[in-house]
């Protein structure tokens, strides 16, 4: 990608504000953020959910030491494989930030935690051992419509059906409280930063212009060391778990253990990224329309 140059719309970007980024993977978003820390000032902390875990750099396309010599970077990596991570973590964690000294400009493509910190989060009760592992086997399974089919209506038009895991949470959060998602969203506490203390911008592109990125991100990812990441992670193999959720993970894993050669692998891979680009996409639509739009396709 060429420099993103923070022009218009962006000229009028303080130096004091916090700023949000967010937009589908590959598209520029991390870029954009380095180019504003070095113009503007700021520190930049994640919002992206694979990219807290040690275990996975390349894959998850974490910003390279090049990058974090530039500028402070912040929750990047430093999760254990075997962690517990959830939205509410992340929140507890991007709240000194919030305070100064410096101030952060916040970038990722989990939707979930963006909305949660500008529109508040629930505080509803964890999930219990039990009934998480009845939801796993029910996903696992490919019975994700019985799931579906047993949510709230209010629910099931408001979170993204398409997305296993938004609609197991859902489910988790229904057995556990007998009440639906949508009616603990509903009752939820102020929001951390309001969307009118800050600058946020949602980075949007041309779908094939994106689709190409992908791909070549992902042979990138290979020559420089994804493969040897995921041998490093095939020891400890879980999929249950959200580190091990990466985009790619399973397949160069499946390789790993003789399932698929590696051209079969990567073509997944790839067609699972674009699959990822696409929810992210929707949630841009569905939640982020109010942001300011920065078209990353006209950059090149």
């Amino acid at each position: 990608m060429g420099q993103t140059g923070v022009t218009s719309p962006f000229t009028d970007l303080s130096r004091e504000r916090p700023v949000l980024i967010y937009g589908p993977t590959a598209s520029g978003k991390s870029a954009l953020a380095l180019e504003i820390a070095e113009r503007l000032g700021g520190v930049i902390v994640n919002a992206d959910a694979s990219q807290v875990f040690s275990n996975w750099s390349v894959l998850t396309a974490r910003p390279p030491d090049a990058d974090l010599r530039r500028a402070p970077h912040h929750l990047y990596g430093h999760k254990p494989f075997d962690a517990p991570y959830s939205v509410g973590h992340w929140l507890r964690e991007v709240a000194p930030f919030l305070q100064g000294p410096d101030r952060p400009i916040i970038v990722g493509g989990t939707g979930l935690y963006l909305t949660a910190l500008t529109e508040g989060l629930a505080e509803i009760p964890p999930t219990p051992t039990g009934i998480r592992e009845r939801a796993d086997a029910i996903r696992l399974s490919g019975q994700l419509s019985d799931m579906i089919a047993q949510l709230d209506a209010p629910t099931r038009q408001r979170i993204d059906l398409q997305n296993p895991m938004r609609v197991q949470r859902a489910w988790e959060v229904l057995q556990t409280t007998g009440r639906g998602l949508a009616d603990w969203q509903d009752d939820t506490p102020p929001p951390a930063l309001s969307l009118e203390s800050c600058h946020a911008i949602s980075v949007v592109s041309d779908t094939e212009w994106l689709n190409r990125r992908i791909a070549l991100r992902f042979d990138q990812m290979l020559k420089t060391g994804a493969l040897e990441e995921a041998r490093s992670n095939l020891a400890h193999w879980d999929p249950t778990r959200l580190s091990m959720k990466a985009i790619g993970a399973a397949e160069l894993i499946a390789h790993l253990k003789g399932e698929l050669s590696l051209d079969e692998a990567r073509e997944r891979a790839t067609i699972a990224t674009r699959q990822f680009a696409k929810r992210q996409r929707t949630w841009t639509r569905a939640r982020f329309r109010s942001w300011t739009t920065w078209h990353a396709d006209q950059t090149d």
